[in-house]
């Protein structure tokens, strides 16, 4: 009599391809991205301390604005994604200007696979995280080339950064609602 074998074979081990669930199921797209380019669009370093030469405690407290925006290419799957920094330096006491920092940032994006319900927070978000580490570098050696402590920017939350602006231009769109409302 011979001996049954009972070890897994190819045709009994079920994987995620012959599994019933996997082939009931509809293949998501792989979402493909690629950074095609990325450069300052422009860049404004105002060194007002020097200018007016202020003397005291100096010692500085920073405001960063940040924007994101978005456009669509003409070619096809290809987006802009500019990232808008404003950087001002104020002292402590006797509320000083020290320096004014401005830096628009755009990457050209090709972007495949996202859905289109989805598209506009991907490029905020994700593609916008991508170009973070050359806008750090960029304010870092532009406030210590302008004679300052270098600015090393904090991690910035884009996903809070999105839910805000998108937050703000809902309440801008209902406010023209009401106003047109008021008008009528």
């Amino acid at each position: 009599m011979a001996e049954q074998d009972d070890a897994p074979t190819e045709e009994n081990v079920p994987t995620e391809e012959n599994t019933p669930e996997a082939q009931e199921a509809p293949q998501a797209p792989q979402v493909k991205m690629k950074i095609l380019g990325q450069f300052i669009r422009d860049l404004s370093f105002e060194n007002i301390l020097a200018q007016k030469g202020a003397t005291g405690n100096l010692t500085p407290n920073l405001q960063v604005q940040v924007n994101l925006g978005t456009n669509r290419r003409p070619e096809e799957n290809q987006y802009d994604v500019t990232t808008k920094l404003k950087i001002t330096s104020k002292s402590i006491e006797g509320d000083v200007i020290l320096f004014v920092l401005e830096l628009d940032y755009v990457g050209f994006f090709l972007v495949e696979g996202v859905p289109k319900e989805q598209l506009h927070a991907y490029l905020m978000i994700e593609c916008a995280r991508q170009l973070f580490p050359f806008v750090r570098r960029i304010v870092s050696d532009t406030t210590r080339d302008g004679g300052y402590p270098p600015v090393n920017l904090d991690q910035i939350d884009y996903v809070a950064l999105y839910r805000q602006q998108l937050a703000q231009a809902q309440a801008a769109a209902e406010a023209q609602k009401s106003e047109q409302g008021l008008n009528s």
